[in-house]
């Protein structure tokens, strides 16, 4: 079964666990590759039904099952059966929109966080959830869509020195966090050349429309970005503080070292969105101090043409006897006045730096 929902909001009225698809769809067609290994085997292979899987799940070897693709509910609904994942759960991980977390159960563990990239100059964040269930011998991925983010690790995994091959699920559940999370480094780097960009034309020339919607659009991404990081350094923290047996001790450290990571994005995030208030700042001072000049340069013409109005409007006063109409240099001599008047009013404004 294919069909998929946009919003979560369309899945209104169905039934606790119900499996449907639920976001956009970045890939039509599931992809299942399958990694098994340990210190001195190592199998991989691309497989049609999830019912190949079966004769792992008896073996000590580690077995990573990736799955690309999350519109066939079937092989979904498949691994819930074989592996006694709770329906919840399973309805998590068909949800695109969940919010990034660990939860713990009996038998395995979940895990959910989003997988952030940026595909061109403008800086536009792409968001991908990925979904993780830990057992003991086996690491399901859930992605949705086919890249190459895991191709490092599954490039250890083929080295037979690689202390990947020496570890349990525990450690393989590390890297593919770690992985995850140093992700958004990429992102972070891509954020601060947008946003010196953005800096060097508000400050180098004076800011147009387009300078305003790039630091608006800005601001959008990171408030988004915010979003989908911060809960990862509460989802390690759980994982940290958790009494599984599928988590061994000695992973903590590692699990410490990519709560590190999560905790300097997070501060870089905090720090950037700081910045962008700022240029925000400087763009209304600009815009304010643009105007601000213009109105001065209107209300000096407006206090020129004052006076010179204010004369005109006695000599347009229909009286008989106005002893000026009658004078034969009356017209010169006005012109003279009102010349006089804005000579001296411009010399007044310069000594004052009004201009």
């Amino acid at each position: 079964m294919t069909k998929s929902l946009s919003t979560v909001s369309e899945k209104s009225g169905l039934p606790p666990g119900a499996l449907i698809h639920v976001g956009d769809v970045l890939e039509t067609v599931t992809r299942i590759s399958v990694i098994d290994y340990s210190t001195e085997h190592f199998e991989e292979q691309t497989i049609q039904s999830i019912d190949e899987i079966l004769k792992y799940k008896d073996s000590n070897t580690v077995t990573w099952v990736i799955i690309e693709g999350l519109t066939n509910v079937d092989v979904v609904e498949r691994i819930g059966t074989m592996f006694d994942i709770h329906q919840l759960v399973l309805e998590d991980i068909m949800n695109t929109h969940q919010r990034p977390k660990f939860e713990e159960y009996d038998d395995y563990l979940y895990i959910v966080l989003k997988c952030l990239s940026t595909e061109n100059d403008q800086f536009a964040v792409t968001y991908e959830q990925i979904s993780l269930l830990v057992l003991k011998n086996f690491v399901f991925v859930f992605k949705e869509k086919k890249d190459d983010l895991f191709h490092p690790i599954q490039k250890r995994i083929r080295s037979k020195r690689d202390r990947l091959r020496k570890f349990g699920t525990d450690y393989l559940t590390y890297t593919i966090l770690d992985i995850i999370v140093d992700q958004n480094f990429i992102v972070i780097d891509s954020l601060d050349d947008a946003i010196n960009s953005v800096e060097d034309t508000l400050l180098a020339s004076e800011p147009t429309k387009d300078t305003l919607n790039t630091i608006q659009r800005l601001k959008r991404e990171v408030a988004n970005i915010r979003k989908h990081v911060s809960p990862v350094r509460e989802l390690i923290a759980g994982m940290l503080c958790s009494e599984s047996e599928l988590i061994d001790e000695k992973i903590h450290i590692y699990l410490k070292d990519v709560s590190d990571h999560a905790i300097r994005i997070i501060e870089s995030i905090e720090s950037y969105r700081d910045i962008l208030i700022g240029l925000l700042d400087i763009y209304i001072s600009i815009v304010g101090n643009k105007m601000n000049e213009i109105m001065k340069v209107l209300t000096i013409f407006a206090s020129i043409f004052i006076p010179l109005t204010f004369l005109a409007g006695i000599y347009g006063m229909n009286f008989e006897y106005m002893p000026e109409l009658k004078w034969k240099w009356a017209y010169p001599a006005l012109w003279s006045v009102f010349i006089t008047i804005s000579v001296v009013l411009l010399i007044y404004f310069k000594r004052k730096k009004w201009l």
